[in-house]
């Protein structure tokens, strides 16, 4: 009876020996295992045999990128102004057995060794330019801590600042001053307008001008051509008038000449139509006959014969 309860425990002894022996790794996780108090391997994801009651997993690293917030820490610029700055570090382990035996605790490390390269970068800075000049922090940051950890296995990804929070008093002054370039950014834009309204109504009223100005110039022009072309048919006018009374004086003419081939070469006829003549001549409306006193003088006689003649006629 002993004997089977002891062959009992004895099974069950071997059989918990066995299973602690398995030891399964989760993905993004590595096992660091010690044996007899040294580092014997590192176990990558997936299952594994160890020697029971010799071998040890010293500790579980993860291999996925993690955060690490740190708190609130006050910092005192180059112009003794007294600041409070919170980071964020992203970083990751690429040596686990190196995180695990060259610092007690590298969490701590990260933390502390971005306090203390945080407060020389800000305290050689003003207030002013630690507010402006987040960026250039987190890249100073990031390459004095990116150093000082690869002693420990450990890439840091990223150092970002969360917050910058200034003084009570600092803070009120700040606004004060926002609220103040707030009301002179908003008076430059309304003079701004005002000045384009200004000059979009000078504008306005200066194309009026022009387009007046263009108006009246068209019209001058229409009105001269128009003038221009009634003095062209006046003329044209006259012209045809003259041109008429030519014919008619030409017509004339050509009657005196006709009657005097008709009736011969009768002095009396000859002076008779000469007369006649003369007064188509006269009744032109644009002719002028200018005329010796000699010619008027023998006008009577030849107006005389003219007389005694019609009355012979009769």
């Amino acid at each position: 009876m002993f004997e089977s309860i002891l062959g009992v425990i004895l099974l069950v002894i071997i059989l918990a020996a066995v299973l602690s022996s398995i030891k399964i790794v989760n993905t993004g996780y590595i096992y660091i295992v010690e044996r007899f108090g040294q580092y014997h391997r590192n176990l990558e994801p997936g299952w594994h045999f160890t020697i029971p009651f010799a071998d040890y997993v010293r500790r579980k690293i993860s291999t996925k990128q993690q955060i690490l917030d740190i708190q609130p820490q006050s910092v005192i610029t180059k112009d003794n102004v007294k600041i409070s700055i919170d980071n964020v570090i992203f970083y990751k382990v690429l040596e686990p057995k190196a995180a695990v035996y060259n610092i007690e605790d590298y969490k701590s490390g990260i933390v502390y060794s971005t306090i203390t390269n945080m407060r020389n970068i800000v305290g050689e800075m003003s207030l002013d330019e630690v507010l402006s000049g987040r960026d250039r922090i987190n890249s100073k940051l990031l390459e004095i801590i990116d150093e000082i950890t690869d002693a420990y296995g450990i890439k840091i990804l990223s150092v970002e600042i969360k917050n910058i929070i200034p003084p009570s008093e600092i803070q009120q002054a700040m606004e004060k001053q926002m609220r103040a370039e707030r009301d002179k950014r908003a008076s430059i834009l309304q003079a701004e307008g005002e000045r384009q309204s200004e000059i979009e109504r000078a504008e306005g009223e200066k194309q009026a001008r022009i387009l007046n100005a263009e108006a009246e110039k068209e019209a001058n022009i229409r009105r001269a051509e128009g003038l221009r072309e009634s003095q062209l048919l006046e003329a044209e006018g006259k012209a045809k008038a003259i041109e008429i009374v030519a014919k008619a004086e030409a017509e004339a003419i050509n009657n005196v000449n006709r009657a005097i081939i008709e009736s011969g070469t009768n002095e009396t006829v000859i002076a008779l139509k000469q007369v006649e003549a003369l007064k188509e001549m006269a009744n032109g409306p644009s002719n002028k006959l200018i005329l010796p006193n000699e010619t008027l003088s023998s006008l009577g006689s030849i107006a005389a014969i003219g007389e005694m003649i019609k009355k012979e006629e009769k």
